[in-house]
């Protein structure tokens, strides 16, 4: 479902959006899928944050078994 919205944009911005709005039919299409794809990236960037703190909190465990590998691997 569609909400009808206003917003306040510089005139410079407007003008940026109406050169490239033909290959996305409106400027409603085209800032649409300019905040679908920042709302993606935001949530890919929580996400590899999240990952980096897993992996932080997990580093010693994580190079100990490192450790252990290359231990067997030059044992062998």
């Amino acid at each position: 479902m569609k909400v009808k919205t206003s917003i306040t944009l510089e005139s410079d911005l407007v003008g940026a959006i109406d050169r490239q709005v033909a290959a996305y039919g409106s400027r409603s299409e085209f800032l649409e899928l300019a905040a679908r794809r920042l709302l993606a990236r935001l949530a890919k960037e929580a996400q590899e944050q999240r990952d980096c703190e897993i992996i932080e909190r997990r580093s010693t465990a994580l190079n100990r078994e490192a450790e252990d590998v290359l231990d067997y691997q030059v044992g062998a």
